[in-house]
């Protein structure tokens, strides 16, 4: 069975066209910068590599551009969309609706389309590459992967507000959380690993860093906590998105600066966290500045690191424990400086880095903890699309 696989964050595409049961990946690739005018895009095949940096307004040209090469007539893998079985779509917001993996039907569109408030940055972009793969996969089953399902396990105490208890009855207004694929995955590859080394693996702390960031505690392989929320603008500084801020900031703006509830949303969502902060959204374009010496981005990296030293701090609690910390996502797999600035004075927490072991970079699980070290410290390179194409399978073979 042959599954594409359609990962649409808020400024990137990921995609995999993948052989199932075996995880067999034929084809696999991405878009990042999408708006920029250097956007770049890749095509990997086990006969080509494309790499191009070009102008990619939106995702659906960028979808489109994706469907052009799988079947093109040199480099493509398929001769035609009839070869593709399902589609497999991440959707970041499935609100209170969807709890599990879902086969994509018009009312299931229209409930991600109403979570869209809520979730601005990424479900439209879910469900404008939801609407291109019905169009260039018109025989396929398209079937879509919630971000909240991994998050279902919190409990009361951690995923209600302290607002009045009929928002929650009745509105469902309460903490969803996010990037759960992402953790859901990290989280089981940390467990096995950690079994295999005969090492403690009850309580793990993961951390998603990278335009979207979230940490995640995980006790016995569930989630009992996670940094997002109602939507995920909530937790830790994000590459625009602000992360926690006093809710008190938002009337002050409205009321006394005069801005509108839409132009609110719109600054915490995209004009602020890194981007607000320095001027760019991309930590690569950060941690460069600062390298030579800019001010605003050497601080907004030790803001970052803060505030996830603080939920480490936090979360370790809420564990009674803490066996190992994850770093996955782009920056948490690539930021050897970021992994450090975490990990810099968190003895305390059992937390010692080995300095050497964090510049390595490789795409298999790694340890870059010091021998003594309490607490295991490992990189883990993260892969929604392969854990959304055993989702996909296991929907459809059900």
């Amino acid at each position: 069975m042959k599954v594409v696989i359609i990962n649409s964050g808020s400024s990137s595409i990921k995609y995999q066209l993948i052989e199932m049961p075996a995880g067999e990946v034929i084809c696999s690739g991405m878009i990042d910068r999408i708006g920029l005018e250097t956007s770049n895009f890749s095509y990997v095949t086990k006969a080509d590599k494309v790499e191009e940096i070009l102008p990619i307004p939106n995702h659906k040209i960028g979808l489109n551009k994706i469907a052009q090469l799988l079947m093109d007539d040199e480099k493509g893998v398929i001769k035609s969309t009839k070869e593709i079985e399902a589609v497999g779509h991440r959707v970041v917001h499935g609100g209170s609706s969807f709890s599990n993996t879902a086969l994509i039907t018009p009312e299931v569109k229209e409930e991600i389309k109403n979570l869209c408030d809520i979730a601005p940055l990424h479900n439209p972009a879910h469900l404008q590459g939801i609407i291109v793969a019905e169009e260039i996969f018109a025989e396929a089953k398209q079937i879509a992967v919630f971000d909240t399902a991994f998050h279902q396990t919190m409990p009361e105490i951690a995923y209600k507000y302290a607002i009045p208890s009929h928002f929650l009855k009745e509105n469902k207004i309460r903490a969803y959380g996010f990037h759960g694929t992402s953790h859901k995955y990290v989280s089981e590859k940390a467990i096995e690993y950690l079994k295999a080394a005969n090492k403690a693996h009850k309580n793990i702390i993961t951390v998603h860093l990278g335009n979207g960031c979230s940490i995640t505690a995980v006790k016995d392989g569930k989630c009992i906590d996670t940094s997002m929320g109602f939507t995920p603008i909530s937790g830790l500084i994000m590459g625009t998105r602000s992360g926690d801020i006093d809710s008190s900031v938002l009337f002050y703006m409205m009321k006394a600066l005069n801005y509108t509830v839409d132009e609110v949303s719109t600054l915490l969502q995209k004009q602020s966290g890194m981007l607000g902060l320095t001027g760019y959204s991309d930590l690569r374009d950060i941690e460069s500045n600062a390298e030579q010496g800019n001010k605003d981005c050497q601080l907004a990296l030790a803001m970052n690191a803060y505030r996830i030293k603080k939920y480490i701090g936090s979360y370790t609690a809420a564990l009674n424990g803490l066996d190992a910390i994850v770093f996955t996502a782009g920056i948490g797999e690539n930021s050897a400086n970021m992994r450090k600035l975490v990990c810099t004075d968190m003895e305390f927490f059992g937390i010692e880095l080995d300095v050497d072991k964090n510049e390595i970079r490789s795409k298999d699980i790694r340890e870059i903890n010091l021998p003594q070290s309490k607490a295991k410290v490992l990189v883990i390179p993260t892969d929604e699309e392969i854990e959304i194409a055993n989702q996909v399978y296991k929907l459809l073979q059900n």
